[in-house]
């Protein structure tokens, strides 16, 4: 194949797959598939998510996995030695500076499991580059960010898929169903929860970087720092520079049940409250509440369980109001309550949502087809957009306006400057 015909080989990669529209719900390929047929996928980010994704899409036959990347040479060996053990009896390039990957034109996929601060400048620079995404959550560190990745998906043709796994379960899809269906009557109220929150980290000191890292890599556009392991590794998500903490960490898997149920619009106020750790470095929420007032309906974040039955067994759920009846869950389990009925499901109301045959085949399937997926770009900005907010209130320590139309906050210049981020050089955020 001519290395440089990118749209001849998803053509053809799309004509072979037609083949296997009648079995929707397979997991993984049963069938031998050619090597030109395949989808060549490298993987970027190697901690414990990104050795998932190797792993995940090394089960497909209509993927071959060609590159590894990490600024850690040590995850960066060890992704290697793990796919090429026996199972996976892969063999694959490795890299620790992305570019090289980007830079590939025989690479159709790639996915991402770096830091936060990451995510938006490599989707970016891969869709231009031609290919498709998968990528961890949350979607970017900034609003800006997930603009920008919106518009490069759409000028380039590109595939994206946000790692929301979840998504992909039957338990969410019962409960957007059983929602839907209208038997809790309208939705007024939404309550989302996550306990836990960032550990403060002590106070440990600056260090010399080992060699066997590429600490300014692992930085890029984020401001510059001093080496600390404190910072680094999967502690980064405590840090702003980076991340957002537990509540940026896990809000996407919760709201996103209420906005695959209910799809909420109209969001106009946001207020947070809470605080940070006092016992070290790092400066994300070690708790956090947050109101959030969309048009006709009320959402409540909060650090601990509300007081509702089965709540308090739930480590991170949603809580769903009507005007008939309440639906509890969380991932996996649901409580329905309508009158003096508590049940777990209720079979007269019938399938209405189709199935998803895997977060992971849901994307590659969409790879072959040029369609979007699930948890696709609009769907995962929209639903990654009152997170951003809440952490911008959060550190204004102020109730804030929300323009829903403008997607600006009202009369507040610097609540909208936290909407972005001036990337450290060499770094900048592609404007197409």
């Amino acid at each position: 194949m001519n290395p440089d015909s990118k749209i001849g080989r998803r053509k053809f990669i799309r004509k072979t797959s037609l083949g296997i529209i009648g079995l929707p719900f397979l997991t993984s390929t049963s069938w031998k598939v050619a090597p030109s047929d395949k989808i060549r996928v490298a993987h970027i980010g190697l901690g414990g998510m990104g050795i998932q994704h190797m792993k995940w899409f090394s089960q497909f036959d209509d993927v071959e996995t060609v590159a590894l990347c990490d600024v850690d040479q040590l995850r960066l060996a060890e992704a290697y030695k793990q796919l090429s053990s026996p199972g996976m009896d892969a063999k694959a390039d490795t890299f620790t500076d992305f570019r090289y990957i980007i830079d590939r034109k025989d690479i159709d996929v790639i996915t991402c499991a770096t830091p936060d601060h990451w995510h938006a400048l490599i989707a970016i620079m891969a869709f231009s580059s031609g290919k498709d995404v998968y990528g961890e959550k949350p979607l970017s560190l900034f609003v800006e960010e997930g603009n920008r990745m919106k518009k490069a998906l759409d000028h380039n043709g590109s595939v994206f898929q946000l790692g929301t796994q979840i998504h992909a379960g039957e338990n969410y899809h019962r409960v957007a169903e059983i929602i839907q269906s209208g038997i809790l009557g309208k939705i007024h109220t939404v309550r989302l929860w996550k306990t836990g929150g960032s550990p403060g980290l002590g106070f440990p000191l600056n260090q010399a970087c080992p060699e066997t890292l590429d600490w300014n890599m692992w930085l890029g556009p984020a401001p510059y720092s001093d080496y600390n392991p404190a910072r680094c590794h999967l502690n980064y998500r405590y840090f702003f520079d980076y991340s957002g903490g537990v509540f940026a960490d896990f809000w996407c898997h919760i709201a996103d049940i209420m906005y695959m149920s209910i799809n909420p619009d109209g969001l106009y106020s946001i207020d947070s409250r809470g605080d940070i750790p006092k016992d070290g470095i790092a400066d994300t929420p070690e708790w956090i509440d947050v109101d959030f007032r969309y048009r006709d309906l009320d959402v409540f974040w909060t650090t601990i369980p509300p007081p509702v039955p089965g709540a308090d067994k739930m480590h991170i759920g949603a809580h769903f109001e009507g005007e008939k009846g309440t639906l509890t869950c969380d991932y996996a389990t649901k409580i329905i309550n309508t009158g003096n009925e508590s049940l777990s499901d209720i079979p007269e109301i019938p399938q209405t949502l189709p199935r998803s045959p895997g977060h992971q085949r849901n994307f590659l399937d969409a790879v072959k087809n040029r369609t979007q997926p699930e948890s696709n770009m609009e769907y995962s900005r929209k639903m990654t957009l009152p997170m951003h907010l809440a952490l911008i209130s959060f550190r204004l320590k102020r109730k804030l306006k929300w323009d829903s139309q403008a997607e600006q906050f009202t009369g507040d210049p610097a609540a909208n400057y936290l909407l972005s981020r001036m990337y450290r050089s060499p770094w900048t955020l592609p404007t197409i």
